[in-house]
This record gives structure tokens, sequence and C-alpha cells, in this order.
């Protein structure tokens, strides 16, 4: 067998390449309940109630906060590339809510149009009042301690 050097330097540079290359692909993600569209289309309003529900599609995502009325089915495809935060490509919730009797009064199926998108401004706060640097913040009582307010007010003689 016979060393050769230029293709050992190319088998060398092709196997960096794929593992830079491999570094960025693209991460899928899917979170949550798994939708079946014949599943979701059999809740009928007024033919179900709260055990056929949970016997179709099983225990939802999760319940109302203040009654038990609501539940949602949530289902959430997300991409993420390298080190950047994953963006959902495909949600849908599915929103069934129940009367006092537990039967099924409405089914609202929404999608990624609810999804909200939230920026920080800045990694500053935004206050009112003075913007003081630190060497004013520091040394700015300085002389202010024990000095004569408005219209001659002392420490010893508040008026």
């Amino acid at each position: 067998m016979t060393f050769r050097p230029g293709r050992v330097a190319a088998l060398a540079t092709m196997l960096v390449a794929a593992g830079l290359s491999s570094a960025c692909t693209q991460i899928r993600s899917r979170q949550g309940y798994l939708m079946d569209d014949v599943l979701t289309a059999s809740v009928q309003p007024g033919v179900d109630n709260r055990e056929s529900v949970q016997g179709t599609l099983g225990r939802p995502s999760f319940v109302g906060q203040f009654d038990q009325k609501d539940w949602y089915y949530v289902s959430r495809d997300t991409r993420q590339l390298a080190f950047k935060m994953p963006r959902p490509i495909a949600q849908t919730v599915l929103h069934i809510r129940f009367d006092d009797a537990g039967n099924v009064t409405s089914v609202e199926k929404t999608g990624l149009e609810k999804v909200a998108s939230i920026e920080p401004s800045d990694d500053k706060t935004p206050t009112l009042g003075r913007d003081r640097g630190f060497f004013q913040e520091l040394f700015g009582n300085i002389g202010q301690v024990g000095a004569a307010g408005p219209a001659g007010q002392t420490a010893d003689n508040p008026q």
C-alpha cells in the first residue's frame, strides 16, 4: 500500500467539513399532545360529554384555571438552529368547553396565530428620574448632609 499525502489531506478536509456542517443542522421538536384530525373532528357539541371526550382524546394538556369547564389540548412543533432559541413552526390548541352537566358546548381549534412573540426592550429597565453615573451616585451626597434647606431651614432648626 502506497502512502499518498494528497489523499490523506483531502480525506481530512472532508472529515473536518462534515463535522463543522453537522453542528449547524436544524433540530425539530414536537411538544404536547399528538393531534389526530379524525379524532378531534369526532368531538361534537351537544353529542359528547366529559367521559366520551376523555375516552376519545385522553386526558387534556391542562384544564381551565378558574373552573373545570374548559379543557385544552395543546400541540406544538418547533425548529431550532444551533444555539438559537427554538421557534414555533406549527401549533394547534383544541379548546373544549363544557356546561354544568358535563356536556360539550363548544369546540374551538386555533393555530399559530395565537402565539405571542415577546422581545425584551434592552438590558436596562426604564425608570423615571435622573440618570446619574457611578461617581455621581457615590460622591453625590458630599456637602448635602447638614446643609441649609430652603428659607434658612437647618437640621438644628427645622421650622
